[in-house]
């Protein structure tokens, strides 16, 4: 039996080929997501441990990525003296500090990190690595990174401009290095001054950001680390072992990646499903075709069960070759997503892919995993052919009738709804978890039900073919068998479902964040950051320097948090950031809504919190709250409660109050008014021009910081929609699929048509007509369906800012032309295969 079944898969290898080829596609997408993970992973993995001492010492508090959290000078000194330290050295390292190329640009703005560090001659404390030249000596020198000098357009020796998140400083390059043993980290940038210059310039005074030490002979990282932890027990410090901080900083990287792993499986997810669909029906065409041969086997003593295995076993045939090439492929795709990274700024450093054995067996496993389950119904239905089918000439594989699928669609539906309407209008929590799983119970009794009403609904998408003999034949042909062009359908369901309701929610988000700076912005422009860092606080200066300004409010970033919320949310990089305002103006140039309290209290001491936060806290106007900055802690008076925008919340503290505690506010946004008697057009040109200098920031009117914050959406929506187009073209490859294996059944009813009169060219109209009512009716479940999606998506995080509705009309029409046209490029092999077969020899066949 197992030899029958290889054979007759062999014979049948171009029409498996296709649904093979629709697992590679999605197997693929797995493969390579781990393959791409893998390989950052143990990359950067091996880089940590290159470069890490035998101890490190930093702040106790969870710094965020500012690096302002600091270290005394002094605990330097009682490192130093440890019993056991070989040599002791401490680190500056701070974020937003920016090298001006040559052309007047920033270097490294990309989206990467730039850094400001401190040289040190240590080589076995440091992670930079002399390449070129020195290391900073004096106080006008600077090094950088190997990455930074080459797309800078300097030379050693050369004068530079830095910007720094305090001033821009002037110095003469002398040198270049690498981070550890690689050229690249991922696109940061680094630029080193002297251990002096860097504690005066970014840290304002004798503090360092981390400490770091090296182990005499003998003595373990163990044993150290505890002496240490020993000696400084007076100060609010973290000791680590190197071991132990590059297992963090590994970790802290798969934490980092989970998001991107999650997102590229999600769409191997989608292609899969489509595959499925793919799957399903190319089993159940060819065993409708074989059905006499199963008959046969079945009259010459093959029970059902061996029918239904021999068909699982062609399907597990199709799995492991669609899983073996999708695992290949996968490696391909793998360094497509590496070059795509490096495009996008992000250079990954040089190494040879990981595959690992886990991502082998994935890749495989999901390949005959999903072919044999797609397989299991088709192989059930062939178990059950009658041997004595064998003996008759109409024979058909028996199928149930649509009554039940009826009644499970139906059910589905109306519990669905339920759901959905409860989500979405009831006041229960995790009401976007209901209105998720409502979304996928709809999905599913579509799916269902598409077959129940294809009749009728093919029927009406045909009425414009109707009109002549050969469109009322291919309206026909598609309502022959409703479950295969339903099961056909609905792999292109799939993806334009997905396409709409992304559609709706992009262009809902672009609508509600113009709409909100238009209610709440009122200033003339907005001086912002090309990147997500600070700017320098001559910024500031430069803008309220110029003739014809009225009013600037300034909005930066502290590293104040909620004492019991580390992961506090606030405008800026990383979290555990308090929005800082000045209370006397920002009120005039962004509108702040003030739900309890006054925000001019934040001037006498007290703080502010966004009303989501005031919830979770449990707290009110009046009360105390805990607050922690770098190694202190203490509490203050909540003066208001706002409500959160994109430019305020979280928690909000006055400047002065983080002035008193020591604290540098790092610039991240500007707002800037002209004066009454001065046209805020004829500003434009001296902003722009006091600006010149600093190429780390961008002024923008209103409308062009709407246009900004919409493109960032739309890059976001292009990158999805081209990760949905994998579904789209597997779902093409369903169609294709269908229709040569319609040709396939249906070749003595052409040879028929053929004889009497019926052109090659009628032939492939026929046929092309079939592909696009096919391809319109999955268009038009998936663009209704996608629509009842998206403004469920909408609606539910209205409270999260996307609060206005918009519906894309244009996209929508492109899509169901788009899918029109799928159709006719569908249908050119298998109406090209129709219209050549010979006449006589089609009649004569079974």
């Amino acid at each position: 039996m197992l030899r029958a079944t290889l054979r007759t898969a062999l014979a049948h290898k171009g029409r498996l080929l296709l649904s093979a080829l629709s697992v590679v596609l999605g197997v693929a997408f797995v493969a390579g997501t781990y393959v791409f993970t893998d390989t950052l992973q143990r990359t950067f993995g091996d880089l940590f441990g290159q470069v890490q001492p035998d101890i490190l010492v930093s702040p106790a508090a969870e710094a965020p990525s500012t690096g302002v959290d600091t270290l005394p000078g002094s605990a330097l000194q009682v490192l130093a003296g440890v019993d056991g330290v070989a040599a002791a050295d401490g680190l500056v390292q701070v974020f937003g500090v920016t090298l001006v190329a040559a052309d007047g640009e920033a270097v490294g703005t990309g989206g990467a990190p730039t850094f400001g560090v401190s040289w040190s001659d240590e080589q076995d404390l440091s992670p930079l690595r002399l390449v070129e030249g020195r290391g900073p000596a004096g106080p006008d020198e600077v090094a950088v990174d190997v990455q930074a000098l080459e797309s800078s357009g300097y030379a050693v020796g050369d004068q530079v401009r830095v910007l720094t998140p305090g001033q821009s400083v002037q110095a003469r390059l002398v040198g270049a290095f690498r981070f550890g043993a690689s050229s690249t980290l991922a696109g940061a940038t680094f630029t080193a001054f002297t251990p002096q210059r860097a504690q005066d310039l970014l840290l304002g005074g004798d503090r360092w950001t981390q400490l770091r030490a090296s182990a005499v002979d003998g003595v373990s990282q163990r044993t150290l680390a505890d002496r240490v932890q020993a000696a400084l027990a007076g100060d609010p410090v973290e000791v680590q072992t190197g071991e132990e901080a590059a297992d963090e900083a590994t970790e802290a990287l798969t934490q980092g990646l989970t998001f991107v792993t999650t997102f590229l499986l999600v769409f191997a997810g989608v292609a899969l499903v489509v595959g499925a669909f793919i799957i399903v029906n190319t089993f159940s065409v060819l065993i409708a075709r074989r059905t006499r041969e199963l008959a046969l086997l079945r009259a010459v003593g093959a029970s059902r069960r061996q029918i239904t295995g021999s068909v699982l076993v062609e399907a597990l045939v199709v799995g492991l070759v669609g899983g073996v090439l999708g695992l290949a492929l996968g490696v391909v795709l793998a360094v497509g997503l590496r070059g795509l990274f490096s495009v996008l700024g992000l250079d990954i450093p040089a190494g040879g892919l990981v595959v690992l054995p886990r991502t082998a067996v994935v890749a495989v496993g999901v390949g005959v995993g999903l072919t044999v389950a797609a397989a299991w119904f088709p192989a059930r239905r062939a178990g059950r052919v009658p041997p004595m089918a064998a003996l008759r000439d109409d024979v058909v594989v028996p199928t149930r009738s649509l009554h039940l699928r009826a009644a499970v669609g139906a059910t589905l539906g109306v519990v669905g709804t339920a759901l959905l309407l409860v989500g979405l209008f009831a006041a229960v929590p995790r009401g976007i978890t209901l209105v998720g799983a409502g979304a996928l119970l709809l999905f599913l009794s579509v799916a269902l039900l598409a077959a129940v009403v294809g009749g009728g609904a093919l029927a009406a998408l045909g009425t414009p073919w109707r009109r002549t003999a050969v469109g009322r034949m291919a309206v026909r042909n598609a309502q022959r068998d409703r479950r295969r062009t339903a099961a056909t359908a609905g792999a292109l369901m799939v993806g334009l479902a997905l396409v709409t309701m992304i559609g709706v929610l992009g262009s809902s988000a672009s609508r509600s964040i113009e709409a909100t700076i238009t209610d709440v912005i009122r200033a003339d422009y907005v001086v912002t950051s090309t990147s997500f860092q600070p700017f320098p606080t001559e910024v500031v200066s430069a803008v309220e320097a110029v003739d014809g300004v009225g009013l600037v409010a300034r909005v930066g970033t502290v590293p104040i948090r909620l004492a019991d919320d580390t992961e506090q949310a606030a405008f800026g990089p990383g979290g555990g950031l308090a929005t800082v305002v000045d209370p006397a103006t920002i009120s005039d140039l962004v509108v702040v809504e003030v739900t309890a309290g006054s925000l001019s209290s934040l001037a006498d001491g007290a703080v502010a919190l966004d009303s989501d936060t005031a919830q979770e806290q449990q707290v009110g106007v009046g009360d105390r709250v805990p607050i922690t900055w770098g190694s202190g802690e203490g509490d203050a008076r909540l003066g208001a409660i706002v409500e959160p925008t994109g430019q305020i919340g979280g928690l909000v503290v006055a400047r002065s109050f983080a002035e008193d505690l020591g604290l540098a506010v790092q610039e991240q946004q500007l707002f800037v008014a002209a004066a009454d008697d001065v046209d805020a057009a004829e500003l434009r040109t001296p902003l722009e021009e006091a600006l010149e200098p600093y190429p780390v920031v961008r002024l923008q009117d209103q409308t062009q910081f709407a246009d900004q914050i919409r493109g960032q959406v739309n890059q976001l929506l292009s990158l999805v929609y081209a990760l949905l187009g994998l579904a789209v073209v597997i779902a093409v490859l369903g169609i294709v699929n269908t229709l040569v294996l319609s040709v396939l059944e249906r070749t003595r009813e052409i040879g028929l048509l053929r004889a009497v009169g019926t052109s090659r060219r009628q032939v492939r109209r026929m046929v092309r007509v079939e592909a696009v009512l096919i391809a319109v009716y999955g268009a038009v479940l998936g663009i209704g369906l996608g629509l009842l999606f998206g403004v469920a998506v909408q609606r539910s995080l209205a409270d999260e800012g996307i609060d206005r509705l918009a519906v894309p009309w244009t996209l929508l029409g492109a899509v169901l032309l788009v899918s029109a046209g799928v159709g006719v490029l569908a249908a050119i092999l298998p109406a090209r295969r129709a219209a050549r077969l010979d006449v006589l020899g089609a009649i004569a066949a079974e």
